[in-house]
């Protein structure tokens, strides 16, 4: 099956995205996942920015075990495109990266080279 490259926009392993609050922008580093379903970003920088309100929660599987996570619903500018989408809350705070971009933002037209 041949795809059309053209309308894609490319993007490596860890990105650089700025989370739009209705202030300001903050810019972090964010883990492309492939393997998650959907985008996840730290409890901590999600109360630090006011993220909000909690639109409804979701049975998450993960490595850990399964969990009940909240979600909520982020404006975000990744490789010069500006969306919005659902994330869920997770600690994060262990972690290298405080945000994991998923499938659910992943399949409106990025492709990952993992050389870039």
């Amino acid at each position: 099956m041949k795809m059309d490259t053209k309308a894609k926009t490319i993007i490596g392993l860890v990105e650089k995205i700025y989370i739009i609050t209705q202030n300001n922008e903050k810019v972090v580093n964010a883990k492309i996942d492939t393997g998650a379903t959907k985008s996840s970003i730290d409890k901590g920088l999600a109360e630090e920015l006011g993220l909000g309100p909690i639109i409804k929660s979701k049975v998450v599987k993960s490595a850990h075990g399964n969990k009940v996570r909240p979600i909520i619903e982020v404006r975000l500018k990744l490789a010069n495109r500006t969306m919005k989408s659902e994330f869920t809350i997770a600690d994060r705070i262990h972690l290298k990266y405080p945000v994991l971009i998923g499938q659910n933002i992943l399949k409106h037209g990025f492709l990952i080279d993992p050389n870039k």
